[in-house]
């Protein structure tokens, strides 16, 4: 892909706005392929691709959690660390509703509403990290600490 054709999503225009060092990684999306899809594409750990969640309280409010791609959400372990009685995942139309992003292109960067994010603790202590981009198909390589610095999240250890 010629650097005219690379997106410029609403997470681009974040990342460029807080004047984030990020590299680009197109790769070819294939429908509920999920991060296996992309590691294999791009030819890197699953463990360093982060999947963007959009999971809602039992008060139907919404919220991110990051994740390695390898790894699962503890939605009993998130929901006592908040605070509420469940947590689940949003249906894809609600997700896209509040983030703005299509599932498979969701970012946590730029997203319509304003929402809390979760990140998996032991995602910082990786060198690089790969999250997507804004586009299906499309994922930003970051420094870990990109999430702390533009995000403002909480910190979690919820994964399994």
């Amino acid at each position: 892909m010629s650097q005219e054709k690379l997106p410029v999503t609403q997470a681009i225009r974040v990342l460029r706005a807080a004047r984030v060092a990020f590299t680009d990684h197109p790769y070819a999306y294939e429908e509920q392929g999920g991060t296996a899809v992309s590691c294999r594409e791009l030819g890197i750990a699953e463990h360093a691709v982060i999947k963007t969640l959009v999971m809602e309280d039992d008060g139907k409010r919404p919220l991110i959690v990051l994740m390695h791609g390898d790894r699962e959400v503890s939605t009993r372990q998130l929901a006592r660390h908040i605070g509420v009685k469940t947590i689940s995942p949003c249906s894809p139309a609600v997700a896209n509703r509040h983030s703005g992003y299509l599932l498979g292109g969701t970012s946590p960067f730029g997203t319509r509403k304003a929402m809390p994010v979760y990140v998996e603790r032991s995602i910082l202590e990786l060198e690089k990290i790969y999250i997507n981009g804004g586009r299906r198909g499309y994922l930003v390589g970051i420094a870990p600490r990109v999430l702390v610095e533009v995000l403002k999240p909480e910190l979690v250890a919820v994964a399994v």
